[in-house]
C-alpha cells in the first residue's frame, strides 16, 4: 500500500502564522513611535530606546518560561496568558508620560511577545510536522510574521497622521486581543518519539548544556537579535535624519512617499517584503542542506550589506536596496535556528530549548536598541553602533561552523 505523504499546510500553521502575523505586525511598528513620542515629551533618543531595549530583553527571559508553560499546560493556555500580557502591557503604556512609566511597562509587553511569538507558535508548528515537512512549516510560520512587519509600520504611520500615537496602541491592543481567534485551531499532534515522551525536562536541559554545540548556537544568536533589535527600533529614524531628499518628480514620489519619514517606515514594510521570500528559501534550503552552513551563510551575507550600505552615501535609492537586500536575510535564521534545535535536540521540549537560545537574541536586540539611543545621545549619529553591528555578525558566522550538526541521542540522557 503506498503511504499518504503528510500536508504541509494544516490547520495548526493556519493558526500559529495568523497569531504571529498580529504579533509582529504590532512588535515591528514600535521605531515609527520613536521620534513622536520623544517630541511630545521633550525625552532625550535613549529614553524611548531605552523602553525598547527593555522590552526586548523582557521578551527574551519571557520566552524560555512560556516554553516551559506551553510543555506543561498547553500551548493555547500559554498563548492566551501572552496575548492578555500584550494587550495589558499596550494599553497602560498608552497612558505613560515619564521615560520610566514606559520602561516599566515595556516589561510586560515583552513578555506578551514572548507568550505569542516564534518561540511558542514555533514549537507548536514543529511539533505538528512531520520530519520532512518541519523546515518549510517553520519557514512559513517564520514568514508570516515579516508579513505583519509588513503591514504594521506603515500602518502605524497611516493612523498616527490623524491620531495620537496613546490611541493606535489601544488599536494594536484590540488587535492583539483578535488574534485570540486563531486558538480552536490550534492543537498539535505529540510528534515526539517514544524515548523523547519519557524523558524529563531537566534531562534534556542537562545534556544540551553539556553539548558545546548548543553553546555555538547560543552565542551566534546574539548578532540577530542585535542587527534586528537596532534596525526596528532606529532604523526609521536614521533614514529621517541622514538619507538624502526624495525627488518629487521620482518613483517614490508617485508612490506617496514624498518625506524621509515616510521612507524610514516604508523601509521596514519593505525588509519584511523580501524577508517572506528570504525565510520560505532558507525553510526550502534547510530541508537539503546543512543548516549550520546555511546559517553561516546568511551571516556573512548580513556583514557585507552593512558594511557596504554605511560606506556609501544615503540616498533614496540605497535605503530601498539596502531594506531589500537585508529583508531577504532578516529572519532567515530563525526556522534554520530552530530547525537545527528540533534536528539536534528533538521536538518534545523544543519550546523550552529554543527559547534559551532565543533568549541570546533578544540580549542582542536589547543592547542593539539600548546603544542605538546611548550613542545617538553621545556622538550625534548611528554610525558607531552600525559598525558594531557589522563585526557581531561576522562572529556569528564563524562560530557556527564548529556545531555537530547531528542527533545527540537523548534516549541516553
Amino acid at each position: 500500500m503506498e503511504q499518504t505523504r503528510a500536508p504541509l499546510i494544516t490547520p495548526v500553521l493556519i493558526a500559529g502564522s495568523i497569531i504571529l502575523l498580529l504579533c509582529f505586525g504590532v512588535r515591528s511598528s514600535f521605531g515609527v513611535f520613536q521620534i513622536p513620542i520623544a517630541e511630545e515629551f521633550g525625552w532625550m533618543r535613549a529614553d524611548f530606546s531605552f523602553a525598547i531595549a527593555i522590552q526586548n530583553l523582557a521578551w527574551g527571559i519571557g520566552q524560555p518560561f512560556f516554553g516551559a508553560i506551553a510543555e506543561r499546560f498547553g500551548d493555547r493556555r500559554a498563548i492566551t496568558l501572552g496575548a492578555l500580557v500584550y494587550a495589558a502591557g499596550l494599553i497602560l503604556s498608552s497612558y505613560a508620560i515619564t521615560p520610566g512609566q514606559h520602561q516599566l511597562l515595556e516589561i510586560l509587553v515583552g513578555f506578551g511577545i514572548a507568550g505569542t511569538g516564534f518561540g511558542v507558535i514555533l514549537a507548536v508548528v514543529g511539533r505538528a510536522s512531520s520530519d520532512e515537512n518541519r523546515s518549510m512549516a517553520l519557514g512559513i510560520a517564520t514568514a508570516a510574521g515579516s508579513g505583519g512587519q509588513i503591514v504594521g509600520p506603515p500602518a502605524a504611520e497611516w493612523m498616527l497622521s490623524f491620531m495620537s500615537w496613546q490611541s493606535v496602541f489601544v488599536v494594536f491592543a484590540i488587535l492583539m486581543l483578535a488574534s485570540l481567534a486563531a486558538l480552536p485551531m490550534l492543537r498539535a499532534p505529540e510528534r515526539a518519539s517514544r524515548a523523547e515522551l519519557e524523558l524529563s525536562m531537566g534531562a534534556v536541559l542537562t545534556k544540551a548544556f553539556r553539548d558545546p554545540s548548543y553553546t555555538l548556537i547560543f552565542l551566534g544568536f546574539f548578532s540577530c537579535g542585535y542587527q534586528l533589535g537596532f534596525i526596528t527600533a532606529h532604523f526609521p529614524a536614521f533614514i529621517t535624519e541622514v538619507c538624502g531628499p526624495i525627488d518629487p518628480s521620482g518613483p517614490l514620489a508617485a508612490l506617496g512617499i514624498t518625506t524621509t519619514s515616510a521612507l524610514g517606515a516604508v523601509s521596514i514594510a519593505l525588509i519584511g517584503v523580501a524577508n517572506i521570500g528570504g525565510t520560505l528559501l532558507a525553510g526550502w534550503l534547510g530541508k537539503t542542506y546543512s543548516k549550520k552552513y546555511l546559517l553561516a551563510g546568511v551571516y556573512v551575507l548580513r556583514t557585507v550589506v552593512a558594511a557596504a550600505f554605511i560606506l556609501l552615501p544615503m540616498t533614496p535609492l540605497s535605503v530601498v536596496l539596502f531594506s531589500f537586500a537585508m529583508g531577504s536575510l532578516w529572519l532567515a535564521t530563525v526556522p534554520l535556528t530552530s530547525g537545527l534545535v528540533a534536528h539536534i535536540y528533538g521536538v518534545r521540549y523544543m519550546g523550552t530549548l529554543y527559547g534559551i537560545i532565543f533568549f541570546s537574541h533578544q540580549l542582542g536586540s536589547f543592547l542593539g536598541v539600548w546603544l542605538g539611543g546611548r550613542l545617538y545621545d553621545l556622538y550625534g549619529d548611528y554610525t558607531l553602533v552600525w559598525w558594531i553591528g557589522v563585526g557581531v555578525g561576522a562572529f556569528s558566522a564563524i562560530v557556527h561552523l564548529p556545531v555537530r550538526e547531528r542527533p545527540i541521542g537523548l534516549a541516553a540522557a
